[in-house]
């Protein structure tokens, strides 16, 4: 028999408390181990209880999920799955920056079992738990400045000449809210391409990511839109449940089928970068789950592009790099804080 998934349900409102008991229990992957009504509830029985994965408010009384999600990752490390609701822009602010601080991923409230996407919801919360209670996640030390530079010196390139590259593609998953914060803020404000960028999200979730990363971050972050064209300072996000593409040199949004079961899809974005910009583009694999951007990667890879996958060292998934790596896609393996100085060399010195 299957070793049953070991949860963990942290949730001050009791009947959204019994309303996820029932909808995890009613899996037959899961054991819910506890249901407590608090951070410190949560704490006092992390050492006794050790779940697989813990599902946490956001907003609780006393300590807030942020609070409780960088002293779990510093205490004994476990997936998190948060569950918040889209109340208001501090609440979004409390999950996005515990995404930053090493939880894996954001799922919305479910709704009653009456309620039309009750089904929908349920299963949502269910795969997200399954599959993040396979991620192997490490400790982090409490920072509650939430500071994620690096010290590292910049990795040093053959010389090359400016303007040899036009655009960075980015495509991340589970982990990339954090590493996008470290590697957009160490690319600084005065980076000279512009970024398109396609994050797998919660899509309810995504106005507030994107405004989340606009203030963490140097750039001016903003959901893309048909037929803009990229300048450098801002970076472009591929909208809800659309993909981000490109036609002579202007952003395309496209509402054509899920790639790699994902909508947006990092493949169709770097497979119109390769179309589009040949050699002029640079495209970049960041943490994840699954293969999305592998082959795209390795289509850009193909036009002369510069490709670079984040090393396994670094990563809190290893998915999506090993796969673009698998296929040859990446002319680069570097880990995360090596990244950012190598883009600069590039938008800067154009080496190739």
């Amino acid at each position: 028999m299957r070793k049953k998934i070991k949860v963990l349900i942290v949730e001050d409102s009791l009947v959204v408390r019994e309303l996820l008991k029932h909808i995890i229990g009613s899996d037959e992957r899961f054991e819910v181990i506890a249901a407590v009504a608090s951070a410190e509830e949560c704490l006092e029985q992390l050492d006794t209880l050790r779940p697989d994965v813990i599902s946490l408010d956001i907003r609780l009384p006393g300590m807030n999920g942020l609070d409780a999600t960088l002293k779990i990752m510093a205490r004994r490390p476990t997936p998190i799955v948060v569950i918040a609701a889209q109340v208001d822009d501090n609440e979004l602010n409390i999950a996005m920056n515990a995404l930053r601080a090493g939880a894996l991923s954001v799922v919305e409230k479910p709704v009653g079992v009456t309620n039309a996407g009750y089904e929908t919801m349920a299963a949502k919360i269910c795969t997200q738990l399954a599959i993040m209670s396979q991620v192997q996640v490490v400790r982090q030390g409490i920072d509650r400045g939430l500071s994620f530079g690096s010290d590292e010196p910049p990795t040093q390139p053959p010389p090359g000449r400016a303007g040899t590259y036009s655009m960075v593609g980015i495509v991340a998953s589970t982990g990339g809210p954090q590493a996008l914060v470290q590697l957009l803020g160490g690319l600084g404000s005065d980076f000279p391409l512009p970024i398109l960028l396609v994050q797998h999200i919660t899509s309810s979730f995504l106005e507030g990511f994107v405004t989340w990363l606009s203030g963490a971050t140097p750039f001016e972050v903003r959901i893309a839109e048909e037929d803009e064209k990229p300048v450098a300072g801002r970076v472009y996000v591929a909208p809800a449940d659309r993909h981000l593409g490109l036609v002579h040199g202007h952003l395309a949004i496209l509402d054509s089928p899920a790639v790699c079961n994902q909508k947006p899809s990092g493949t169709v974005l770097f497979t119109a970068m390769a179309r589009d910009l040949g050699k002029l583009g640079i495209g970049v694999v960041l943490t994840g789950m699954g293969s999305d951007g592998a082959d795209g990667l390795r289509l850009m890879a193909d036009k002369g592009a510069y490709t670079i996958v984040e090393d396994a060292s670094t990563c809190v998934v290893n998915g999506m790099p090993a796969a673009a790596a698998k296929l040859g896609g990446a002319r680069e393996t570097l880990p995360l804080p090596a990244i950012a100085s190598r883009l600069r060399d590039l938008a800067l010195g154009g080496t190739r």
